[in-house]
């Protein structure tokens, strides 16, 4: 019998190999053993905080299928821990694995302020909305030690610049006062998160987020203070979350939400062998089944690479999803629309240009 662990708190349950690494660490059963006998932590399971120094931090997004020009990452890897993220595949570029060290060892980067300051300020530059974050949460626990988040929203502001934000933690509540401001001026646009009612199943796809009750009031506190929220239905899991949609839909459009969208779970890279480790072990009664559904969504296989169909999905199943999606809109959203930002920046250098 295995002795491996679950290390509680944590979405996935293993480091897989990095790709790009020749080696790889394993610990195995007669190590932890050892530890159990000399009674000593085989794994602390903590997270570590780890600052490194870009030279620049706005991102061109390429991608035609992510709704986004331009982002920005204060930090890399994510504590939230949601099993299903592809932004784990990316941590494999810093040397990590994109499974626990995904979760455990967050990249900080302390200069994110400066250097969006700079991006600014730059004469090349032309105003275009920058989203925090393209691709980990910048509201994650990590925004408490920090505020590197809200450092770059005060250079938003500085600047009066368009910045989206996509987040699911109600710790953006925290920069109300700005966010306030920028709207004002159409210069902000907030993307709630919201994948589920059930906290159970909340608490075993997304173990270290906010509440979905605490999502909902900061989706009715935003929109209370007139900042616009879309929210995300994402992703939509087949076996999982699949038959929320319709209630998901309306209770984000009860607390205020103007629009939603929606992606069919993907498994790129390594992904998928972590998401089935995760399945098997958190939901060993309905893996297979949760499993060959994702597959059928995409042409036989957990990974889906192809522009303006990876993350729609196609089949009978993801038919099935997009018929409850615009059956959702028009019941719950007739007669609401998200707003356009304002991308003409009047304030280049930081004050308000009189001639």
């Amino acid at each position: 019998m295995s002795l491996k662990r679950h290390f509680k708190g944590r979405g996935a349950q293993q480091n897989t190999p990095n790709r790009f690494l020749e080696n790889s660490h394993e610990i195995r059963d007669d190590f932890l053993e050892f530890c159990r006998l000399e009674g000593e932590e085989a794994d602390s399971n903590r997270t570590q905080y780890i600052p490194i120094f870009p030279k620049t931090i706005v991102n061109t997004v390429t991608s035609p299928d992510v709704g986004m020009e331009y982002s920005m990452n204060p930090y890399q890897g994510c504590e939230h821990g949601c099993i299903y993220c592809y932004a784990r595949n990316t941590h494999e570029y810093w040397g990590y694995s994109p499974g626990l060290d995904f979760e455990r060892k967050i990249l900080v980067k302390k200069a994110a302020a400066d250097l969006l300051q700079a991006k600014l300020r730059s004469k090349r530059w032309k105003a275009k909305t920058i989203v925090l974050s393209g691709n980990t949460d910048c509201y994650q626990p990590v925004e408490r030690k920090f505020g590197i988040t809200r450092a770059c929203l005060e250079v938003f502001l500085k600047y009066r610049h368009p910045v989206g934000m996509i987040t699911k933690n109600s710790l953006i509540l925290r920069d109300l006062d700005i966010l306030k401001e920028l709207a004002k001026d159409r210069l902000v646009g907030v993307n709630i998160s919201v994948t589920s009612l059930s906290e159970e199943t909340r608490r075993i796809l997304e173990p270290r987020t906010a509440s979905i009750k605490k999502r909902l009031e900061t989706i009715r506190i935003l929109s209370e203070n007139n900042i616009p929220v879309n929210a995300m239905l994402a992703p939509i899991i087949p076996g999982i979350n699949s038959h929320e949609i319709m209630d998901l839909a309306k209770a984000v459009s009860d607390n205020g939400a103007r629009s939603f969208a929606f992606t069919v779970v993907r498994l790129n890279g390594a992904l998928g062998g972590i998401f089935t480790d995760w399945i098997k072990k958190t939901l060993p009664d309905r893996a297979d089944k949760v499993l060959h559904q994702i597959q059928e969504c995409h042409g036989g296989s957990l990974n889906d690479s192809r522009f303006g169909i990876r993350s729609r999905g196609e089949g009978q199943i993801a038919a099935q999803i997009h018929d409850l999606v615009r059956l959702a809109k028009s019941t719950y959203f007739k007669d609401k629309k998200f707003p356009v930002l304002n991308h003409e920046q009047t304030y280049k250098d930081g004050q308000l240009r009189l001639f």
